[in-house]
């Protein structure tokens, strides 16, 4: 398995690598965690907990909904992926947690990554008081070019 300091878990689907990347955040590998890392982590992609559930169900029907969901946002929680909200009915959850930012095509719904020395951040607000930074992530909306004879 590539070295996890690099997080980058993407490409990371042999079960025993995905049982071994859970445990390391402190995650009970169950069947069906399992099999929702291995869909995650088959290759470097953003997806919706909807596409989750269908690549884990695209077999065999025996992950719910609500696990999917609840996975999902463990996941989350325990670092192993990260949850880009690009609004309230959209979510995508990518495998890569190295600092990076994202492009959005709001034609076509893609998430596309872009390296984090790419952006640069000249000041931040002044934080309320008792709260610190967390991180900084930027989404940046784009949408495909309209020819002018439309």
């Amino acid at each position: 398995m590539s070295d996890m300091s690099t997080q980058t878990f993407a490409g990371v689907s042999a079960k025993s690598d995905v049982i071994d990347l859970m445990r390391s955040h402190g995650i009970t590998p169950t069947q069906q965690r399992v099999e929702i890392a291995q869909a995650l982590f088959a290759r470097p992609q953003h997806l919706s907990a909807e596409q989750v559930l269908a690549l884990v169900n695209r077999e065999r029907h025996v992950v719910s909904k609500a696990t999917i969901y609840n996975t999902l946002g463990l996941f989350a929680a325990k670092g192993l992926v990260r949850e880009i909200i690009i609004d309230p009915a959209k979510v995508f959850y990518d495998p890569t947690t190295r600092p990076h930012h994202h492009f959005y095509n709001v034609d076509s719904g893609e998430l596309m990554d872009i390296d984090a020395s790419s952006v640069a951040l000249s000041s931040v607000p002044e934080l309320p008081a008792g709260t610190v930074a967390e991180g900084v992530d930027v989404v940046i909306r784009i949408r495909n070019c309209r020819s002018p004879a439309e």
